[in-house]
């Protein structure tokens, strides 16, 4: 088993490159198997995730070709199957992109239902609703989800709440149904954009993908492309609060400052300095930062999955702070591990009570998910003293070379292998 090892108490310091957004790359390489002809995507996150979706298309029959670290051939000719449900596929929430793709291309898709982090509940319904909508019938059997449409026609959707994940499958399964659908009240993420514009760059007719409307023209194919991934912004999120968190500053580079605002209002709101240039934002962190409230939101509010990064800092607040999740209702598991390291947190509802301290002190650690893992190490290169924190393969998940990086920043961080004498 993995473990950091981590000495805070020293402010980051120095420059850091963004690598490719997870969530987007995620949806990019099943939309890449709508075609039969050959899509490169590139700065790809080497991050596990991506590796699973890799392999799920794949098995498919997908060949896929690394062309480099962050650079892969995916041509869709030899897919075989509309099924796939062994176990690793089922571990990343991202999975049931594949329904959307192959339900798109082949009017047929089984696939094992998802997992990811333990968050919170994150029904399908607003997915199902939207592939009845194109005429596809759909039942959920043994933990699998299998959806099949004589022929796929366009159809007005309105999802009831926002959700990325279902405006990712319903575009990649409308792109080629017969006639035009329309998405209201679709999410308007940065990775939904993303989507459009790659699907377009294919041949895809699709417009207002971050607006309040989707509007697909169905075409009869798509064709090849070369595309890159947009940089990750919970990747520079977590970055920009590195700096706030451990007095430091840090230019976070290769980034695209719209899509960062509402983490931008935030850390000014708390104290920090942030200056914006073109494709870069430096951070500089203060003395003590100021309480504030922060309700998480889709897109363009503030991010979920930045909610653990700012609780961090906001424990070393001065005064009072409110963080509300309304997103995920099971967001909070970590606030047990800060509390090991002497924050004052109190969970009432879905609704974080923090009591600012003036520092936290080292502990043993273990990361619950993702982002909260995330969070952890920073609070714990805040700490005075050292700190362990386990099951970093949650961390693996979502940041590429994380400790690599932040040593590069000047802080003192080890990957242990406790399994080895």
């Amino acid at each position: 088993m993995e473990q950091y090892v981590i000495t805070g108490g020293k402010p980051l310091r120095g420059v850091v490159e963004i690598y490719g957004a997870k969530n987007a790359a995620l949806a990019l390489i099943p939309a890449a198997i709508l075609t039969e002809e050959p899509v490169i995507i590139s700065n790809l996150p080497d991050v596990s995730d991506i590796n699973v979706m890799l392999e799920a298309v794949a098995q498919l029959g997908a060949k896929v070709e690394r062309l480099n670290r962050h650079k892969v051939r995916i041509t869709g000719a030899g897919v075989h199957s509309h099924q796939i449900n062994d176990d690793y596929i089922s571990k990343i929430r991202a999975s049931y992109y594949l329904l959307g793709a192959l339900l798109g291309r082949f009017h047929e898709a089984e696939v094992a239902m998802p997992g990811g982090c333990v968050i919170g509940a994150r029904p399908i319904d607003q997915h199902i609703k939207g592939f009845e909508a194109l005429g596809a019938k759909v039942k959920i059997s043994e933990g699998n989800i299998y959806a099949k449409a004589e022929q796929l026609k366009g159809n007005h959707i309105y999802f009831d709440v926002v959700s990325v994940g279902a405006t990712i499958n319903i575009m990649l399964a409308a792109v080629m149904a017969e006639g035009n659908t329309i998405i209201e009240n679709p999410a308007k993420e940065p990775h939904v954009v993303d989507l459009a514009n790659m699907l377009n760059s294919m041949g895809a007719r699709i417009r207002g993908a971050g607006t309040d409307v989707i509007r697909i023209k169905g075409v009869p194919k798509l064709h090849k492309t070369e595309y890159m991934v947009i940089p990750d912004q919970i990747e520079a999120g977590t970055f920009m609060f590195a700096a706030a968190i451990t007095k430091g500053e840090i230019t976070v580079a290769n980034v695209i400052p719209k899509h960062l605002e509402s983490i931008t209002a935030k850390l000014v709101d708390i104290g920090c300095e942030v200056e914006e240039y073109d494709e870069a934002v430096i951070v500089r962190g203060c003395e003590r930062l100021s309480a504030t409230q922060v309700k998480t939101l889709p897109y363009p509010g503030f991010p979920t999955d930045m909610q653990p990064q700012i609780s961090v800092a906001l424990a070393l607040a001065s005064g009072i702070s409110t963080v509300t999740e309304s997103i995920f209702e099971n967001r909070f598991k970590y606030v047990t591990e800060l509390a090991r390291m002497g924050a004052k947190i109190k969970v009432e509802n879905n609704t974080a009570i923090i009591s600012g301290v003036k520092g936290l002190f080292g502990a043993k650690l273990n990361a619950p998910d993702l982002r909260a893992g995330a969070a952890l190490v920073l609070a714990a290169l805040s700490a005075e003293g050292t700190s362990t924190i386990n099951d970093i393969n949650y961390i693996q998940r979502g940041y590429e070379a994380f400790d690599e990086k932040l040593r590069a920043l000047g802080g003192d961080i080890r990957k242990v292998d406790t399994d080895k004498k």
